[in-house]
């Protein structure tokens, strides 16, 4: 179910940043990604949010500055542990 999960956010990652969903990974970042800026970080929180029907915090937001992060707070959210 995991692997499912982490498709849909390289999905959502390649639509917002307009890059290939193979260019996402694990180490994936705002560091990394050229296209990553504030405007498409709230974007991105935007179609998260609606891809997995859940609400981040404030707090979460600011934290979802890389694939590991958002993978994490998404399957928290969804009541999945690792």
């Amino acid at each position: 179910m995991n692997d499912s999960i982490e498709q849909r956010i390289r999905n959502v990652m390649s639509a917002v940043f307009q890059i290939s969903a193979d260019e996402t990974n694990e180490d994936s970042s705002s560091d990394t990604i050229t296209s990553w800026d504030s405007l498409k970080h709230f974007n991105m929180i935007m179609a998260l949010e609606e891809e997995f029907d859940i609400e981040f915090g404030s707090e979460e937001i600011v934290d979802l500055l890389d694939f590991k992060r958002i993978k994490l707070i998404v399957l928290k959210k969804q009541g999945i542990r690792k």
